[in-house]
Order: C-alpha cells, then structure tokens, then sequence
C-alpha cells in the first residue's frame, strides 16, 4: 500500500507577502502496515452462539459437544446428561450457593459437556416466579465460570418436568422411595428430551457482561483430539 508525497513545490506571491506551497511532484513511499486489535461486540442471540440442538438441527452430521440439564431446586439439584441422542439420569446434588456450582464445573469436566441446560421455573401461564429469579442468579453466576472454559449457559421453560418425571418413574415400576430419590434427576432428563425435541425452541443464552468472556464463548471449549481429530490444528490456529 503506498501514500502520496511530494518531493519540491512552488512558491506563489499574493498582495499579503505569505507564501503558499503548492506540490508540483508526487512520490510514492510505502506506508508500513499496522496490527490493529480486534474489537470486541457484544453477543446477541442464540443465532450467533447456537445452543447444540440448533446446531445438530442445522447439520445432522454434527458430532459436537455434549449437554448438561440442571433441574434447581431448593434443597436438590437434578443432573441429566446428554451424549449423543442419549438422555440419561445422571446425579442428584445436595449442595447449595458456591458449593453447588464448583460442583457443577466439575461435573462438566468429567463428562466433556459444552452446555448447561437450566430449567427455569414458570407458572402455568407462561409468566416467571420468584424462584425464576434465584435460577437466574444462579446461572449468571455459572455462566461467568463456565465462559472460562469456553462453555456455555442456557435456560429453559421447565414447566411440568416434575410431575412428567413422576409419571414416566411410576411407568418404570420404581418404588416410592426410588421415585422421591431420584425424581429431580429424571426432571432433568425430561428437560433435555424437550430440549432437544423441539430443537433449541425457547433457549435463552445467559452471557457474562464481559466481552473478553463473550469471545471465548464464542471461540468454544477445547476440541478433544480422540473426539474430533481432524479440528484441533484448526482450535490452535483461530
């Protein structure tokens, strides 16, 4: 890339006795080209970070990462996985506050999931609760810990999860003392079959204020090798 400069000029008398130089000669020096950093935007939709049923849904063949359903409750939280198109039980925690969600992260990193699904309580008319608030606390929380890692939040209308599970565990002949043990769990996992039946439907993205954090969202966890080998020097390169 080059700019104009000019080597020698005139010099034109007016009745004030100023001078004013007028370039006769251009010449062509290079100009050095400059890094200029990346400015970061803010994410919007789940169109520009798309939760894995939208991307399973845009490609088939996908064979991305794997998703976790969280059913919070008060005193006990349901975890569902989600590997491949199988849903599954998974846990159910008794923690709360920061303890929780540490084990939570973990969870995520024993089981390479990409993705919390959080179901978000909601009336029979559609509308949130005061318990909606405390998920949303609680998912903004996880999302800022989770981006660290690439990872990401999203919460869903849970309405109904419950006596769905409580159904579907009376169908499976478990026991009463089974059902009330394990009924948050299987609330997760309806979570997740609904999920991933209407195809991301009603998905909202909880992301952290900071961009930094925003980018590597967007960028994504670290492509495991044994899973998708032929992405990684693609990771490394971005």
């Amino acid at each position: 890339m080059c700019s104009l400069q000019y080597s020698s000029s005139i010099e034109i008398s007016f009745e004030t006795q100023k001078f004013v130089k007028i370039p006769l000669f251009p010449r062509l020096y290079p100009i050095r080209s400059r890094n200029y950093p990346l400015v970061l935007r803010a994410a919007t939709s789940n169109e520009e970070i798309p939760p894995n049923a939208v991307r399973r849904k845009i490609d088939p063949d996908w064979r991305g990462g794997f998703s976790l359903g969280v059913d919070l409750g008060l005193s006990r939280t349901g975890i569902a996985i989600s590997k491949g198109y199988t849903v599954r039980p998974l846990t159910v925690l008794k923690s709360r506050g920061q303890k929780l969600e540490t084990r939570l992260l973990e969870i995520a990193e024993e089981e390479e999931v990409d993705e919390f699904i959080i179901g978000l309580p909601r009336s029979s008319d559609g509308k949130e609760t005061i318990q909606s608030n405390k998920v949303r606390s609680v998912a903004g929380r996880l999302a800022v810990q989770a981006a660290e890692k690439g990872w990401r939040v999203y919460v869903l209308d849970e309405h109904g999860t419950s006596s769905e599970a409580s159904d579907r565990m009376i169908v499976m002949g478990l026991r009463k003392i089974e059902r009330q043990n394990r009924e948050d769990a299987f609330a997760a996992v309806i979570l997740l079959e609904r999920y991933f039946s209407t195809q991301g439907l009603g998905t909202e993205i909880i992301l952290p204020k900071s961009l930094d954090l925003q980018e590597k969202i967007k960028k994504g966890a670290l492509v495991d090798p044994d899973f998708l080998p032929e992405k990684l020097e693609e990771y490394y390169t971005f």
